[in-house]
């Protein structure tokens, strides 16, 4: 699968699980690691948990399983490396103050 068609499909299984503010970055340009990033999050760690859990199941579904994932059990931030795209699901509270978007502002976004 093609790494924009990979982020296209996160989007929808982060959206399936209600993800709050999805925000697809495109930092080809920005990043030797990645092409996308994706940005979004869930009101509790529950619910973190919930849209994390959903992406990775998925994917894998569609022979795009994760190759590594950090922060899973605390949920508060989970970082989910896809290669091509990474996805970061935080708790809504550490995403404004981490506030990533703003680190990769030079970014498209999708």
């Amino acid at each position: 699968m093609l790494p924009k068609k990979i982020a296209t499909s996160i989007r929808e299984c982060a959206e399936d699980k209600k993800a709050e503010n999805i925000l697809i970055l495109d930092v080809k340009k920005q990043s030797s690691f990645a092409q996308y990033f994706i940005i979004t999050h869930g009101n509790t760690d529950r619910h973190v948990n919930a849209i994390a859990e959903n992406i990775m199941t998925e994917m894998k579904k569609k022979g795009e399983p994760a190759w590594q994932v950090e922060g899973l059990r605390e949920a508060k931030w989970v970082l989910l490396d896809f290669g091509s795209v990474v996805v970061h699901v935080f708790l809504k509270e550490l995403r404004e103050f981490y506030a990533l978007e703003s680190l990769w502002g030079d970014a498209k976004r999708i």
